[in-house]
C-alpha cells in the first residue's frame, strides 16, 4: 500500500477507536505528542541548512530578484487569506447572545516583543527554544553573507551533505506517519466535547468550508491560472504531505517533502532551469517565517467572537484588524488571538472557543497552510524564472467560478444556521440554573462547651451558644446572592456563608435585608455579618466595621449593543455631551462618575430596589462590570464596557455586627484563609466568569453509553 493509503487507514482506525473509547483514549496523547516531536526533530536544522546553502549559492542580483518576485506572490496570497476571513461574517445569522464577565475588560496585555521574535541576540537560544522567525532571520543573514565569501565551496559542500542526511532522516521518520496519525485521530475523536462543537458550530462549519474551498480550489486554481501546472496535479503530487500536515496539524514537519515535490513539478513543466531549480529550497523555508493563508483565515475568529459576544467588529475597523492581525500572526496564534480580542474589546473568555475549535480547525488551517506553501514555492519560483503567464480569459473564468462557489457556501451556511439557531437566547435559563460549586456539608460535631466558654461574650460567644450563624443577604444581588429557578437562595456569597458556618461548626441562617436597612440590621443584631457583594464606600464605613476586601469590582457601563463603541474611552463618552446615564444613588459612585463626566445627565436609581435596572431599557447604566455581565445574560441586547484608560476599582467586603474587634479579626483571618486555599478563586471562576455554569458530563462513547463497560 502507498503511504497515503496507510495514513487514511490509520486515520479511520484512530477515529473509530476514539469514538469507541471516548475519554479513555486520552492516554494516546502521549503517543500523538511523541510522534509530532519526532517529526519536528529534523525540521529546524533542515531550515537552517537549506536557507544557508540556497542563498549562499546565489548572486546578489538573483537574491534581489527573488525577494521582489516571491514577495509579490506572498502579498497576493495574503490578500486572498485576509479577504476570505473578512467574508465569513456573511455566513453568520442574526441571533442574540451574551457572555459572562471576562478579564479582557479590565486587564492589560503586554505588547508583543517583535525585536525578540525576529532578532536573535543569541541564535543558539533561538534554536533551542524553537523561535522560528529568529532562526530564519539568522539563517538568511548568514546565507546572504555567504554570497560574497570567496573559497566558500568546501563549506557549501559540507552543508549539502548535512542537508541530504537530514532529508533521509525525515523520510525515515515519515514512515511512522500511519502509527502517529492513528494516535492523533484516536485522541482527538475521543476527547473533543460534543457540547463544545454544538456551541460553536457556526464558526466551526464556516471556517472548515472556507478553508476547504481555499485549499481545493481558490489557491490551486490560482496556480493553474498563472502556470501550465494543472489543477489536479497539485494534489496528485503532494497528497501524502498534505494529508500528513492535515492530520498532524503541523506544517513545519512537512516542509522538506513539500519542497521536493514542488521542485519536481517545476522540472516536469520546465519552469526552472539548472540555475533556478533550487529556488524552492530558499522560498519554502523562508516563507515559513511569514503568516500563511491558514493563519490569516483565523482573523475570521475575531469577527466570530465579536458576533458571538454581541460586540461586533465594525467594517470601518477592518483595515486596522487586517494590519494588526498580519503583524501579530508572525508569532503564535495562542498569543495573537487574545491580543486582538483585547484590542477590539471582545471578552477574552471567547478565546476558549478558539481553543475548542482548534482540535478540528487547526488541521484544516494546516492543510490550507500547506497548499499556501505549495503556491508560494511554485508561483514564486516561476515568477523569479519569468515563467508566469497571465491569460485574461483563464483568469476571468477562474474569478467567476470562485465568486459563485463563495456565494453558494456563505449563503448556504447563513440560511442553514438562520433556521437552526433561530430560537431565543437561553442566557436566563443558564444563569438561574447555576448550581452551587461546593456540595453542602453537614454541621460538624462540636465539643460540649464548658462554663468558661458559655460565659464568653461577643459575637463569637453568641454564635457558640446558639449553634447558628445569622447572615444578612440580598435576594436579588446577582451573582452574589439571588433566588434560582427553584426559588433557592444561591450565589457567590451564599456559598461563602455556608463555608463560614461549616468552619465554625454551626448552622447558617439567612436573613433577607435591603441595602438601605443594612446599618439597622447590624445595629439590631439581626445578623452577625452581611454577605451579599456589598461594596465598601466611605459612608458605609461609618455605619459598620468592614472585613478586609475579598474581591475588587470594576466600574463600567452596561449599554445597548449599538452604543458600545461610544463608551470605550472616557474621552469618547465626554464627547457625547449631556448624555443621559442611569446610576445607583450611591454617593461614592455618583461622585466618581461626575468627576469623569461633568456634562453627563445622571439619573439616580434607588440602590435598595430589587428591580432589574435594565427592565426599563435605558441606553446606559453605571454598574460594576462583574455584575453587569451577568445581567447581559438576561438581556443579550446589552453589552458591558469598561472605559479606558483609568479604571475605577471598588472593593467588596463583609460588614460585621456590634463593631466587635475579636469577631472582625476572626472574619479577616478567615477571608485570608479562603484566599490561600483557593476557595475564593474557585467561586470567582464559577459565579463571575461562569466557567462551570454548565456541568460537563463524560464524553459519549460506545464503551460507556452503549456497552456500559465503564461508568
Amino acid at each position: 500500500m502507498s503511504l497515503w493509503v496507510q495514513i487514511l487507514i490509520g486515520l479511520v482506525g484512530g477515529i473509530g477507536l476514539g469514538v469507541f473509547l471516548g475519554d479513555l483514549a486520552a492516554p494516546l496523547k502521549v503517543v500523538a505528542d511523541g510522534y509530532v516531536k519526532l517529526l519536528q526533530m529534523t525540521v529546524l536544522p533542515y531550515v537552517v541548512v537549506s536557507i544557508m546553502t540556497s542563498l549562499g549559492g546565489l548572486s546578489y542580483a538573483e537574491a534581489r530578484r527573488l525577494g521582489m518576485k516571491a514577495g509579490t506572490v506572498l502579498a497576493l496570497l495574503w490578500v486572498v487569506g485576509i479577504g476570505l476571513a473578512f467574508l465569513t461574517p456573511l455566513a453568520f445569522p442574526n441571533v442574540e447572545n451574551a457572555t459572562f464577565f471576562s478579564a479582557a475588560m479590565t486587564e492589560k496585555h503586554a505588547p508583543f516583543d517583535f525585536l525578540g521574535l525576529y532578532i536573535p541576540s543569541n541564535p543558539f537560544h533561538s534554536l533551542a527554544n524553537n523561535i522560528v522567525p529568529a532562526v530564519v532571520l539568522f539563517s538568511v543573514v548568514l546565507g546572504v553573507a555567504l554570497i560574497g565569501v570567496e573559497r566558500k565551496q568546501p563549506l557549501m559542500d559540507a552543508l549539502g551533505i548535512i542537508g541530504a542526511a537530514l532529508s533521509r532522516a525525515t523520510r525515515f521518520i515519515v514512515r511512522l506517519t500511519p502509527v502517529g496519525i492513528f494516535a492523533v485521530g484516536a485522541y482527538a475523536a475521543g476527547t473533543l466535547s460534543v457540547e463544545q462543537i454544538a456551541r460553536i458550530e457556526v464558526f466551526l462549519v464556516t471556517y472548515v468550508l472556507i478553508a476547504v474551498l481555499a485549499a481545493v480550489w481558490i489557491i490551486p486554481g490560482l496556480i493553474s491560472a498563472l502556470t501550465p501546472i494543472r489543477f489536479g496535479e497539485v494534489f496528485g503530487s503532494t497528497r501524502d504531505a498534505l494529508l500528513t500536515a492535515f492530520m498532524v496539524g503541523d506544517l513545519f514537519v512537512v516542509l522538506p517533502s513539500l519542497t521536493e515535490e514542488c521542485k519536481a513539478m517545476l522540472r516536469r513543466h520546465k519552469l526552472t532551469d539548472e540555475h533556478s531549480e533550487s529556488l524552492p529550497d530558499v522560498i519554502v523555508p523562508a516563507s515559513f517565517n511569514f503568516p500563511h493563508a491558514g493563519k490569516l483565515l483565523s482573523l475570521s475568529f475575531i469577527l466570530f467572537a465579536g458576533w458571538f459576544a454581541d460586540a461586533p467588529v465594525r467594517a470601518a475597523d477592518y483595515p486596522a484588524l487586517a494590519g494588526t492581525g498580519l503583524l501579530t500572526f508572525f508569532g503564535s496564534l495562542n498569543a495573537a488571538v487574545p491580543f486582538l480580542l483585547d484590542m477590539f474589546r471582545i471578552p477574552a473568555d471567547t478565546f476558549q472557543l478558539f481553543v475548542a475549535t482548534s482540535v478540528i480547525n487547526a488541521r484544516f488551517g494546516t492543510l490550507l497552510a500547506a497548499v499556501h506553501t505549495v503556491a508560494i514555492a511554485i508561483l514564486g519560483s516561476a515568477a523569479v524564472a519569468g515563467a508566469v503567464r497571465l491569460s485574461a480569459l483563464r483568469f476571468a473564468r477562474y474569478l467567476a467560478i470562485t465568486v459563485v462557489l463563495l456565494a453558494v457556501v456563505l449563503g448556504g451556511v447563513r440560511v442553514f444556521f438562520t433556521r437552526s439557531l433561530g430560537g431565543a437566547f437561553k442566557g436566563a435559563e443558564l444563569v438561574y440554573g447555576m448550581k452551587p460549586l461546593f456540595p453542602e456539608r453537614p454541621v460538624l460535631d462540636r465539643p460540649k462547651p464548658d462554663d468558661k466558654t458559655e460565659l464568653r461574650a461577643g459575637v463569637i460567644g453568641t454564635i457558640g451558644r446558639s449553634g447558628k450563624l445569622r447572615v444578612c443577604v440580598l435576594d436579588n444581588r446577582m451573582p452574589f446572592s439571588f433566588l434560582n429557578r427553584e426559588g433557592e437562595l444561591t450565589g457567590f456569597d451564599v456559598e461563602m456563608a455556608r463555608q463560614l458556618a461549616h468552619d465554625l461548626g454551626v448552622r447558617v441562617q439567612f436573613v433577607t435585608i435591603t441595602l438601605d436597612t443594612l446599618g439597622e440590621a447590624l445595629g439590631r443584631q439581626d445578623c452577625e455579618l452581611a454577605m451579599a457583594g456589598i461594596p465598601v464606600t466611605p459612608l458605609r464605613m461609618t455605619l459598620a466595621e468592614f472585613s478586609q476586601p475579598y474581591l475588587d469590582e470594576t466600574m463600567g457601563f452596561v449599554v445597548r449593543d449599538h452604543l458600545r463603541a461610544e463608551y470605550t474611552t472616557w474621552a469618547s463618552i465626554r464627547s457625547l455631551g449631556a448624555v443621559e446615564i442611569q446610576i445607583p444613588n450611591i454617593p461614592y459612585y455618583v461622585g466618581a462618575i461626575r468627576e469623569k463626566l461633568p456634562e453627563a445627565k445622571l439619573r439616580l436609581l434607588d440602590p435598595a430596589t430589587t428591580e432589574d435596572p435594565l427592565t426599563s431599557k435605558p441606553d446606559a447604566v453605571v454598574l460594576p462590570a462583574e455584575r453587569g455581565s451577568v445581567l447581559t445574560m438576561l438581556h443579550p441586547e446589552y453589552s458591558v464596557v469598561v472605559p479606558e484608560p483609568e479604571q475605577i476599582k471598588v472593593p467588596l467586603a463583609y460588614p460585621v455586627a456590634r463593631r466587635d474587634q475579636e469577631w472582625l479579626n476572626f472574619v479577616n483571618n478567615w477571608v485570608e484563609l479562603k484566599r490561600k486555599d483557593g476557595t475564593i478563586q474557585k467561586l470567582y471562576e464559577h459565579w463571575i466568569l461562569g466557567k462551570s455554569a454548565q456541568r460537563r458530563e463524560s464524553r459519549w462513547s460506545v464503551a460507556r453509553n452503549v456497552l456500559h463497560w465503564v461508568r
